[in-house]
């Protein structure tokens, strides 16, 4: 069987291994190398069946998917790639993670590192005979909060058909733009303030360049590369007269990357979770991404050209890793 022979249906989207995965057994890459097919993945082979342009100013329209069953089954995915595109390769949560765990029940329990205490190094050395310091790794007392976020497409298929694709895939990528600021704002909220021993440093309403200086010192042993702060103190770091050289400034517009303390970089978080502090870690020790299986569409309202309150959704989770890997400024009341 080739791929232009396959059968389609909604039961590909029902396996657990999700729809690309399943139709990739059915019809493997692998039997295209050398071949004019190869490079393509067993979706991408099916929208060249039956010849959907899904990118460019010769975009089809919408209702090409809908021309005969086996290609309307292409719908879901192609909405699901869409977002994704955005969620998997243009989240600014990925440079706050250590390590991406992806699971497949909403019952997670992590685990945690002992922190390294750089104050006690010196006192560590082994000598002969001597015991050899512990590291205690330990499960986590609560469960990951995995938490849903996502959007409803909600257009009636009469009005969106002769749609080009290229323009519904922009209205999608906003959908993706949406669940990378929920991610966002739950990965803060786990590195903020919220549990034990996480580093609180007090400083005045007024940040100065001293404040990096202490961050960094109090964040020692781990690397001080990552600086998150909310509208407010994101401005007041860029307004900084030590960010307001003639090379910084060069680069900044030129660039659009501000100049950030002490090379880390610098991350703007538009919600209010900070609540005036900000945040700065070693993005690798500090957190832990937990997915929840992979974005989520309604397959069958899609197939079934029931668009309405058709839901994209995607399901993750985050835990600290390493505790004394983040440390927060935090405002005087």
């Amino acid at each position: 069987m080739t791929f232009d022979t396959l059968k389609l249906d909604k039961g590909l989207y029902t396996s657990e291994m999700g729809f690309t995965k399943s139709l990739e057994m059915i019809d493997p890459s692998e039997n295209y190398k050398g071949t004019e097919l190869e490079g393509l993945d067993a979706y991408e082979r099916q929208l060249k069946r039956f010849d959907i342009k899904v990118k460019g100013s010769n975009s089809d329209t919408i209702s090409k998917f809908f021309q005969t069953s086996d290609s309307a089954v292409l719908f879901p995915e192609y909405i699901r790639r869409s977002v994704a595109a955005v969620v998997l390769h243009d989240n600014v949560v990925d440079d706050l993670v250590a390590t991406t765990t992806v699971v497949d029940s909403l019952d997670y329990r992590s685990v945690q590192c002992e922190p390294v205490d750089s104050d006690k190094i010196v006192e560590s050395f082994i000598t002969e005979g001597a015991f050899i310091p512990e590291t205690n790794i330990k499960t986590n007392d609560k469960l990951t909060k995995l938490k849903k976020s996502g959007r409803s497409l909600v257009a009636s298929y009469e009005a969106i058909k002769s749609q080009r694709l290229d323009l519904f895939a922009v209205m999608l990528r906003q959908i993706g733009n949406y669940i990378n600021s929920c991610q966002l704002a739950q990965a803060v909220t786990a590195l903020s303030y919220d549990g034990s021993g996480v580093v609180e440093t007090q400083t005045k309403n007024e940040i100065s360049y001293s404040d990096f200086i202490s961050l960094y010192t109090e964040l020692a042993p781990y690397e001080f590369n990552t600086l998150i702060a909310e509208t407010n103190e994101f401005k007041k770091i860029i307004n900084m007269s030590e960010f307001k050289d003639g090379t910084a400034g060069l680069d900044f517009h030129g660039t659009g990357r501000p100049i950030t303390p002490l090379g880390a970089k610098l991350i703007h978080c538009k919600t209010n979770v900070l609540e005036g502090a900000i945040v700065v870690l070693d993005k690798n020790f500090a957190l832990e991404k937990v997915q929840f299986g992979d974005i989520v569409t309604d397959y069958d309202k899609l197939i079934d050209r029931q668009i309405e309150k058709a839901t994209v959704t995607s399901t993750v989770g985050f835990n600290r890793i390493v505790n004394r890997a983040c440390v927060n400024l935090v405002p005087k009341n």
